[in-house]
């Protein structure tokens, strides 16, 4: 993994969905937009719509990457999800929303992905 001081925000949604994609998900989207906001990642787990939040953290100084998506972050990710299976017809299919962190220094770097993490 490159070193995090050195990659932006962009990168490491690359790098969270080269893993993703390794573990056996499928593309849907990326930057997903709307009015009520953004989802980083939306991915197929089967017949499961995953909707991925990445976070980076290059240290735990003022709270972990996971720690940081707070509850009205979540209800943002959760309307805009909403938006998007509305907008794609796709309301009744079954869904999921995870957290993939990337956090550490050039000494220590860890990838997580927390799946289920959080529920409408």
């Amino acid at each position: 993994m490159t070193s995090l001081s050195y990659i932006s925000g962009q990168q490491a949604e690359v790098i969270a969905q080269r893993y993703l994609l390794s573990k056996g998900l499928k593309n849907i989207a990326k930057n997903y937009r709307c009015r009520r906001g953004e989802i980083d990642l939306i991915m197929a787990d089967g017949e499961t719509i995953v909707f991925i939040e990445v976070r980076m953290r290059r240290s735990n100084r003022f709270g972990s990457a996971a720690e940081s998506i707070d509850r009205r972050k979540q209800q943002k990710i959760i309307v805009t999800a909403l938006h998007f299976l509305q907008s794609r017809r796709l309301d009744y299919s079954p869904t999921r929303f995870d957290v993939l962190t990337l956090s550490g220094n050039e000494n220590n770097e860890q990838l997580n992905w927390i799946q289920n993490a959080f529920s409408t």
